[in-house]
């Protein structure tokens, strides 16, 4: 790039939208700004204004780009530079698309509504088009959410409504809508303030922009309104269950190497005897925790939980067998979680669900066999068939058990929770990424799943965030060492609130009826698209 062209890119619209992408990308964590989230899609459409349909595909998919390279910084610390780069860029650039999609189609549905070319008819519009026009582009974007939550296997990582995490009075809302609703407010609330701003700049005497952000205004301020009489019912009669959380801080590059099973056993087992002179009623190590043990090591686990009656959910792999459609027999290997009585006994497991390409399984490679030099792994697991909940005894309580970025998926985590079911456990191992902000995304992501299934959400990870969330999303407790470092290696004792014995918990509404926002907002999409191709016939 010249002079000349650089100097032409930073005066163009396409500097504005990746300013914008970059604001969208620091509402998320680390740096968590979360107010940028309530303009950032209000700037990136109105780069578009009066340019063609190409353009404002462009202008959308590099405010994307910026956005995605940025905020998933972290796909770079994985151990394998060939893979970590091809991965993060090839991400980056199919996420992209959506915002690229959102913007190309928002403007089209104006140009519809306003009957012609919306740089000129924009002044003419009426307040109701407007608010029409706004309210539009929030049901397409959440159109899009679901989508990119589904395609491909689903990546529903850093949703819009997710910057928000600490924003508690108005994540409440998730109970009903799950966390599509709050980003439903977000891109309402960022147009309808840009439409404000058009108006501002393009009549300056008059004082009609303010009535552009006043419905969604209202809408926000009745929903923090509802979260803060949610959070206002707090209650002390619960019993509680006392959990040893135990973070190793195993890095990758170990895990990966057989040679070093007996010194990540030796320093698991010496963090879980310090845990357990505070005699928890449950000990969980996370994903990827447990390396391939030989007799002797497993009697020493055995015996640990013998010794000091202390029930046990850990994360290792598991193998079985299946038959073939020819009659033989081959090996599957399972990313699993199993529960371990007080007497040393394997008494459930649970066998992961949702793998992660390139990370769990090699698509395609059958037919593509230069795939596998993409990524780390020799082979691959296989899928597990359905939830599974651990019964524990003393206190009794029932858990579902989420392995990896199983938490992220809102629809997937709700099929894990039953009517009896006390809290939500994730066991996952974020050492692929080094001390980024990866461990921080999916913490943020995953306390919308408490909310909406209105359970506790207990996190055991390698190195962070080890914590505990209530059911209101808020985050009650986090490990980290003396230097207050998060990634680092030790344990944390957490107390969890159960219900009552033979107390029912009343499920929330998304609970029961699931993505039912979400998929009107993609039938909302679809109506759309017809009504204005219909509208726009018309005029001709």
């Amino acid at each position: 790039m010249n002079i000349v062209t650089a100097k032409k890119f930073l005066q163009s619209r396409y500097f504005l939208a990746a300013i914008a992408g970059l604001m969208l990308a620091a509402s998320f964590p680390k740096f968590s700004v979360a107010g940028f989230a309530w303009i950032a899609h209000g700037l990136i459409l109105f780069c578009g204004v009066g340019k063609s349909s190409r353009q404002q595909f462009w202008i959308g998919y590099v405010a994307g780009l910026a956005h995605y390279l940025t905020s998933l910084y972290w796909l770079l610390f994985i151990p394998f530079p060939a893979g970590a780069i091809a991965g993060w860029l090839a991400l980056s650039t199919y996420l992209a698309l959506y915002p690229a999609i959102w913007v190309w189609l928002c403007w089209r549905l104006f140009g519809r509504i306003a009957g012609g070319n919306e740089s000129k008819t924009f002044l003419e519009t009426t307040w109701r088009q407007r608010a029409l026009w706004a309210i539009s582009c929030a049901v397409i974007w959440v159109a899009l959410e679901m989508t990119f939550a589904r395609m491909f296997t689903g990546f529903p990582w850093n949703f819009l409504g997710v910057s928000q995490y600490k924003m508690v009075p108005l994540l409440q809302i998730a109970s009903i809508t799950g966390v599509y609703g709050i980003s439903f407010v977000l891109v309402w609330f960022a147009v309808s303030l840009a439409n404000a701003g058009m108006l501002l700049v393009q009549r300056p005497q008059r004082r009609a922009w303010s009535g552009e952000i006043l419905l969604p205004a209202l809408v926000a301020a009745s929903i923090f309104a509802f979260g803060a009489k949610q959070l206002s019912v707090e209650r002390s009669d619960q019993s509680k269950l006392k959990v040893a959380l135990i973070q190793p801080s195993i890095p990758q590059t170990l895990i990966f190497d057989p040679s070093q099973g007996d010194t990540r056993f030796e320093k698991i087992m010496e963090l879980s005897e310090r845990a357990l002179v505070e005699k928890p009623d449950v000990l969980i190590w996370p994903e990827a925790s447990m390396p391939p043990l030989d007799q002797s090591q497993y009697r020493a686990l055995t015996n640990l939980i013998v010794t000091h009656q202390v029930q046990m959910i850990v994360g290792a792999d598991d193998a079985g067998t299946s038959s073939t459609p020819k009659g033989g027999w081959v090996t599957n290997y399972y990313n699993s979680s199993f529960h371990f009585s007080p007497e040393g006994d394997a008494v459930a497991t649970y066998r992961k669900r949702r793998l992660v390409i390139f990370g769990e399984y090699i698509p395609l490679v059958r037919w593509l066999p230069f795939m596998k030099w993409l990524t780390p792994i020799d082979g691959g697991f296989t899928s597990g068939e359905a939830p599974v909940q651990f019964q524990l005894d003393s206190p009794r309580a029932k858990t579902a058990v989420l392995i990896c970025f199983e938490d992220a998926f809102p629809h997937y985590a709700r099929e894990h929770v039953d009517t009896d079911t006390d809290f939500l456990l994730n066991l996952t191992n974020d050492g692929w990424f080094g001390e980024s902000a990866a461990q921080w995304q999916q913490a943020a992501n995953a306390l919308f799943r408490a909310i909406e299934n209105g359970l506790p959400l207990i996190r055991c990870t390698n190195n962070g965030l080890t914590c505990w969330i209530d059911q209101h999303g808020r985050l009650r407790k986090f490990f980290q060492d003396e230097t207050g470092n998060v990634y680092n290696a030790g344990f944390m004792i957490a107390e969890i609130p159960l219900l009552l014995s033979g107390e029912k918990r009343a499920p929330t509404f998304y609970r029961q009826h699931g993505d039912w926002f979400g998929w009107g907002c993609v039938f909302g999409a679809i109506a759309l698209a017809f009504v204005g191709r219909k509208k726009s016939a018309g005029t001709k």
